[in-house]
């Protein structure tokens, strides 16, 4: 199954409710999400820095994380980059493939 890093920063309505309900509570949200969704919700951190929490999450398609990523932006308490994560083997898949490409002026 397909994973994804989720990086978020809270706006100040989020911080507002994040100081309300405290941070476990909001790992559950997450949980709920993942396994409503049929995948799972693997890492969840909050931290210092440009980024407030980091989420991992396995998804079952592109279109799912896409919606996941759409609905938790939409609620306007944190805007949210979602990354799609690559195994070495999905690399190696892609080091086996052939592709022709010319750089510019070559």
């Amino acid at each position: 199954m397909p994973k994804y890093l989720f990086q978020a920063n809270y706006t100040a309505q989020g911080l507002q409710g994040l100081l309300k309900e405290g941070g476990s509570s909001r790992r559950q949200v997450f949980e709920d999400i993942a396994n409503e969704q049929g995948g799972t919700l693997e890492s969840f951190y909050y931290a210092f820095g440009g980024t407030d929490l980091y989420l991992t999450f396995e998804l079952p398609d592109t279109a799912t994380a896409s919606a996941v990523s759409l609905s938790i932006g939409a609620g306007g308490a944190l805007s949210i980059t979602t990354v799609q994560l690559i195994t070495p083997e999905e690399i190696d898949e892609a080091c086996a493939k052939t592709v022709t490409y010319r750089p510019p002026g070559a």
